[in-house]
Order: structure tokens, then C-alpha cells, then sequence
């Protein structure tokens, strides 16, 4: 993931900031708790494409 672009990516609903995580390859909004997917290197904002994250997965 390129850092220049996670810089400025930001949450598509709360507009907070986003954590990369390479094992999953996704973008981690921890405020809302979803998870945005990478798919062929680009970032998917969608909200009805993002992970939920469970209530014991850390952020």
C-alpha cells in the first residue's frame, strides 16, 4: 500500500483515519470497527463490501 495514498484515505463514513493491515491486506477504520478490503492493490470504500470486525478482533 502506497503511504502517500494511505494519507490521505480516510473512513467513507466517519471520515476518521484508516490503519493498514498487511496480513489482511485491508484498511482498519477502529472507530467504526469495519474493514475495508484491498483488492489487486486498490482500496474498496464501500461500505457493503467492508468486514465488520468481531467483538474480540483487535483494530
Amino acid at each position: 500500500m502506497d503511504s502517500k495514498l494511505l494519507e490521505i484515505l480516510v473512513c467513507p463514513l466517519c471520515k476518521g483515519p484508516l490503519v493498514y493491515s498487511r496480513e489482511r491486506q485491508e484498511l482498519v477504520c477502529k472507530a467504526d470497527r469495519l474493514a475495508y478490503p484491498i483488492k489487486d492493490g486498490i482500496p474498496v470504500m464501500l461500505e457493503d463490501d467492508a468486514r465488520k470486525l468481531a467483538a474480540d478482533e483487535e483494530p
